[in-house]
């Protein structure tokens, strides 16, 4: 869900873009008294508006990433830098969606969206405005009043973007938002994320293990190694958008990247 800032703020559109650099980023956890390095020294820019994927074996520190990006977690070494000031934990410009959509259950579409406004002063009506004008976004039309469990998956994680985005965060995190639909479902709301990202234009970072949907919907993608986790290579995809997910140039570099992937799976 989307950060809420603990005191009252007003909802305006944000003067600055969404500028983010990494610096000498590190990060340990303590393991029965050992230390166990996560992350090392991650140096990342990623330019206003962008859409870069991470991808990387399993703990490699890609959520843990994502994580301190959101400012979760104030515990490493380095520097994170919003449009040049530091991330000191959360904030309404930082916005995140998750595998599971997070919906409270006993909430309508309505209802869950319009929490991420609880502490904004707008009036009711402008609120009721905004919630509307985000259903329409990701196509829930019709399904405002329904509860998480009449939706379907891909619905119930619309449902979570619209969320997210409706603070007009400056950063867009994404951790694995795709990962538990179905096949189907998956291609559809692939295309979703790139007509909404078109229209919303906020940087967005998306931790994902699919290698076609991260050359499809990326404008680079962040290879990760393991052990500790850093980056491991930068792959440009240098296609606008939209995409045809059958580009030869995106099958060429499905290729070079799946290669990559599973070399570094059996070293």
């Amino acid at each position: 869900m989307t950060a809420i800032a603990p005191d009252m703020v007003s909802l305006t559109p944000h003067t600055f873009p969404g500028a983010l650099e990494i610096r000498g980023l590190s990060k340990n956890y303590s393991l029965k008294g050992q230390r166990l390095a996560v992350l090392d020294g991650i140096d990342l820019k990623v330019a206003p508006g962008e859409f870069v994927s991470v991808v990387g074996p399993s703990g490699c520190g890609k959520s843990t990433l994502l994580r301190l990006i959101l400012g979760l977690d104030n515990d490493y070494q380095g520097q994170i830098l919003l449009d040049g000031q530091p991330v000191l934990g959360t904030s309404l410009d930082r916005g995140i969606v998750f595998q599971d959509h997070r919906l409270f259950p006993w909430m309508t579409v309505s209802q869950n969206i319009a929490l991420a406004l609880k502490n904004h002063r707008l009036s009711p009506q402008a609120k009721q405005q905004r919630v509307d004008e985000h259903i329409a976004k990701v196509n829930l039309q019709g399904f405002a009043d329904a509860y998480p469990h009449q939706l379907s998956g891909g619905m119930a994680q619309r449902a979570a973007i619209a969320r997210a985005l409706i603070n007009t965060p400056k950063v867009l995190l994404l951790d694995e938002p795709l990962g538990a639909l179905d096949a189907l479902t998956r291609v559809y709301l692939q295309q979703e994320l790139q007509r909404i990202w078109a229209q919303q234009r906020c940087t967005v970072i998306m931790v994902t293990h699919d290698i076609e949907e991260a050359l499809y919907l990326g404008d680079r993608v962040i290879v990760m190694q393991a052990h500790p986790g850093k980056i491991r290579r930068e792959i440009t995809v240098g296609l606008p958008h939209p995409r045809d997910p059958l580009s030869p140039h995106l099958h060429e570099l499905k290729v070079q990247l799946r290669s990559e992937l599973l070399g570094e799976h059996h070293a």
